[in-house]
């Protein structure tokens, strides 16, 4: 059994945040059902590398999702998505405000069907506001946020990431606010509209970055690798061409860390006392750090500062991440049979859970794959799925 058995989740929103939420419900046990339109799927098929014409991210982000390709514009189409959304607990969307209203598909309509029916309608800016209808994307919301500026080396540009950073955390604040809706939902039933716009999750991230400019008029400035909250905190090149990433955001892993690299008179020096007055001398910790970190391999460093109970850890990429023995032992890196390219390795679920497991039973599925299935499902016969084919309503 899975947490989330018997939850249906119909997945209408495009590229990543809203997806990636869907995708999330799914690991957990929701029965997830990815509506896309006829002819044009949803552009994160078309994102990152492809092998032999398969899309990899999309074998992540459609995991766990039955795909239906439905035309919403039609009446027919229309049709179709009404009798999904009945039979659903959830819906998820990311057009922008007003276009779900364009086509009589609002929350009115689809209550008026489901009464129980959770909403999320996930967009740039969210439904209200002077900005609403601007397309919105996770780029924008890491600029918009306070993000970028806070990002990059003191002297360099603000600087952005090179992955869905906004989106991701918005895939996450979605999955919490479906979870709360229905938690809501078991006092009376009712279902309820969510509105998330992805520019709020990564703001409430970044910390007290808006408090400090109310109460003290100063923004945290760019500091690269480095932290104004304590040092040494940064990353280090390994003699034999390795980083690591060293923190000490406890007073005793700083004080470890310079005995550890034969500097321990630094820690007797009254600034040393506090993680911000080592931060003011991060140059002299650099060197300290860096100096003895860079005389020595990667895995030495780790197994020094391991042994000083002293905090590090070696800078991944993939080859590392699935051999790593932690990573094996949490299970974080599944190997899954998919249809078109074979075994497949992609990170899990996020969590564990002591009495309910969370499953990827298969990889994202092609466009359409499920349509003839799903709309049977929903009591349409053969006749009926031929002609709503014939019209355009569905593929």
């Amino acid at each position: 059994m899975s947490a989330l058995d018997g939850l249906k989740v119909v997945d209408a929103s495009t590229l990543f945040a809203g997806p990636m939420a869907a995708m999330h419900l799914g690991d957990m046990g929701a029965e997830v059902v990815k509506v896309e339109h006829p002819i044009r799927p949803d552009p994160a098929r078309g994102h990152g590398p492809s092998k032999d014409g398969q899309n990899l991210w999309w074998k992540t982000l459609g995991r766990n999702k039955r795909t239906v390709a439905i035309d919403l514009h039609t009446d027919g189409g229309r049709e179709a998505f009404l009798r999904l959304a009945r039979t659903a607990d959830v819906v998820i969307e990311n057009f922008r405000p007003g276009t779900l209203e364009r086509w009589g598909l609002d929350y009115a309509a689809l209550s008026a069907e489901n009464p129980g029916l959770i909403l999320a309608r996930l967009t740039g800016f969210g439904q209200i506001g002077p900005y609403k209808r601007r397309p919105g994307f996770g780029t924008l919301a890491e600029a918009m946020s306070g993000f970028a500026s806070s990002t990059g080396e003191p002297d360099g540009p603000p600087t952005l990431p090179p992955f869905g950073l906004a989106d991701g955390i918005a895939s996450l604040a979605t999955a919490y606010a479906i979870m709360v809706a229905l938690h809501a939902r078991d006092r009376d039933g009712a279902g309820q509209e969510v509105d998330v716009a992805i520019i709020e999750p990564i703001l409430a991230m970044l910390g007290p970055q808006i408090t400090r400019w109310d109460q003290l008029g100063t923004v945290q400035p760019r500091t690269g690798n480095r932290s104004v909250n304590n040092a040494p905190r940064n990353a280090y090149r390994t003699a034999d061409g390795s980083w690591v990433a060293v923190s000490t955001s406890a007073q005793s892993i700083a004080e470890r860390v310079v005995a550890l690299v034969g500097r321990p008179e630094l820690a007797d020096e009254p600034w040393f006392a506090t993680g911000a007055g080592r931060a003011e001398h991060a140059d002299l910790l650099d060197d300290a750090v860096g100096g003895w970190i860079g005389r020595h391999s990667r895995d030495e460093v780790v197994a020094a500062f391991e042994e000083a109970q002293a905090a590090v850890a070696p800078i991944y990429d993939p080859s590392d991440i699935v051999a790593d023995p932690q990573f094996n032992a949490l299970g974080t890196i599944h190997r899954i049979h998919d249809a078109d390219l074979g075994d497949m390795a992609m990170q899990g679920p996020l969590f564990r859970l002591s009495r309910d497991d969370a499953t990827i039973a298969f990889t994202g599925r092609a466009h359409g794959a499920d349509t003839d299935a799903v709309l049977a499902d929903l009591g349409y016969t053969a006749d009926e799925v031929a002609a709503l084919r014939e019209d355009g309503s569905i593929a």
